[in-house]
């Protein structure tokens, strides 16, 4: 029995210590993919699982950091790592967040739709401006359009 409680105590002592692995939590921060595309991982490092690949201006919310890597939520909750290289925070962007999105030539219904819209959820764009509950885009072709506010995720 006290080879158990010895057993049980390391293992409790180990536990903690994986826990307390070093990583900076930081008030939350809005982040934009800024390559043509980037990898979000399982874990701060290349050795770790690729989960996902996403586009320029695809936007994020920063929990923490690793070293140059950091640990970000997306517009579903989902928490991923990333290399700092890949992001930037010089501007804001967007994603859209429901399938057949409309993007349109100016702020407003009474606007026709642009030539490639609707879009899908998952459609990332940099924010130009926003006006009275639209918002102005480009997406990573250099296509401008009006969204909906509520139909976007802005970070």
């Amino acid at each position: 029995m006290r080879r158990f409680k010895y057993s049980l105590a390391s293992l409790l002592i180990l536990a903690v210590a994986a826990l307390s692995v070093p990583f900076t939590s930081i008030e939350a921060q809005a982040l934009c993919i800024n390559v043509k595309k980037a990898n979000l991982r399982k874990g701060p490092g290349l050795n770790y699982e690729k989960l996902w690949e996403v586009f320029k201006y695809m936007p994020f919310q920063q929990l923490a950091k690793k070293g140059e890597w950091l640990r970000v939520q997306d517009v579903d909750g989902d928490i991923y790592w990333l290399h700092e290289r890949l992001i930037t925070n010089d501007f804001k962007c967007a994603v859209v967040k429901q399938n057949k999105t409309n993007m349109r030539t100016g702020p407003g219904t009474n606007h026709s739709r642009v030539p490639w819209s609707p879009v899908d959820k998952y459609f990332s764009v940099k924010v130009l401006k926003v006006e009275n509950n639209w918002v102005h885009i480009v997406d990573a072709m250099g296509d401008k359009a009006w969204v909906y506010q509520p139909l976007v995720w802005i970070r």
